[in-house]
């Protein structure tokens, strides 16, 4: 069975950047269950593995526009101190999730002023060109609940 839209994936993943270095793995953890074509995963890698079968191995590199976007200035923002609800979460690196829209952004603190503190809302591999090694360990079809709820649901039936 080939992954296109709707069947449920099972891969086993490891994320480096540029300089090789691990950011994410599924290693140790169990694979990562998700429905294709559904935005569960990033646009690049979904599109690496349309196609493929269970037991299939690829590497697959992601530049920043398909992956988690390029740096753009108008996500680094000024926020007023008065705004955050405890200045004490306000320090250096302190990550927090903004709604903005349907779009939920991490932001982090990256510097703080007298009356505000100044926050990049960039995704924190943002501008960063990612190397997924993949193996397909499993491709099903759904579920009727899975397919009309547009994500994959445990074997515990909990949501994530």
């Amino acid at each position: 069975m080939n992954i296109e839209k709707n069947k449920v994936v099972n891969i086993d993943y490891t994320l480096t950047n540029d300089n090789g270095e691990v950011l994410d793995s599924s290693s140790g953890r169990e694979p990562l269950a998700y429905l294709h074509g559904n935005g569960g995963l990033i646009p690049g890698l979904e599109k690496e593995l349309e196609g493929k079968v269970k037991g299939e191995k690829l590497v697959a590199i992601i530049a920043p526009d398909q992956a988690y976007g390029v740096r753009t200035e108008e996500l680094v923002q000024e926020i007023p101190l008065e705004n955050f609800h405890d200045a004490n979460e306000v320090k250096m690196g302190a990550q927090f999730q903004v709604e903005n829209g349907d779009h939920t952004h991490i932001a982090t603190i990256i510097a703080i002023g007298d009356k505000s503190a100044t926050v990049d809302m960039n995704h924190p591999l943002a501008d960063e060109t990612l190397h997924f090694d993949v193996e397909v360990m499993d491709v099903r079809e759904p579920t009727k609940e899975e397919l009309e709820h547009g994500h994959v649901h445990d074997a515990g039936g909990h949501h994530h």
